[in-house]
């Protein structure tokens, strides 16, 4: 009886083991298209990061289609995108405290809506391939206008960009 009681558990091992493989390698490989970026911005003694997954266009149509108006968007893909500030910061009149954060939109056509919440970690979307954000933890919310760009990205960018004394931190596609 300890044999068997012993091969099983020793079973279980290699079985756990083999599936956290598995799962391991079907994130590398999704990665793959959609690698890893992080873009910090620095000023005195405020820093700013942002860690992201960044999707490639490959000819399809993004916005409106592949990810659609008027839904709440990870912003990127793989994990839910990750915003940091070491300082709280004042964003359209609105203050976000120093911390940690995962950040979502809601694209538009004309506007879309830019959501801090408290919660991160998370993968980017939940079973039924919405958002895995809880809204009872946003922490602000905020709208902005788009604006067009000469420039097409290939490649799914945030960058920052420093404007007099403040900065803004725009999405490239």
């Amino acid at each position: 009886m300890k044999k068997f009681l012993i091969f099983s558990v020793i079973g279980i091992i290699v079985i756990v083991a083999l599936m956290a493989v598995i799962g391991y390698m079907n994130t590398i490989k999704t990665k793959s298209f959609s690698p890893e970026g992080e873009v910090v911005f620095t000023k005195d003694d405020l820093k700013l990061k942002v860690l992201y997954n960044r999707p490639y266009k490959k000819g399809r149509e993004i916005f409106g289609s592949l990810v659609p108006y008027d839904k709440v968007w990870r912003t990127g893909a793989n994990e839910a995108t990750i915003f940091e500030t070491n300082k709280d910061l004042s964003i359209e009149g609105k203050k976000l405290k120093a911390g940690k954060y995962t950040l979502w939109t809601i694209p538009g056509q004309e506007s879309w809506t830019i959501i801090f919440n408290s919660e991160y970690g998370q993968w980017g979307i939940n079973s039924k391939a919405e958002a895995n954000r809880d809204p009872a933890r946003d922490v602000l919310s905020v709208n902005v206008l788009t604006l067009q760009q000469d420039q097409e990205f290939e490649q799914f960018t945030i960058s920052f960009e420093k404007t007099g004394e403040d900065a803004e931190m725009p999405f490239s596609y």
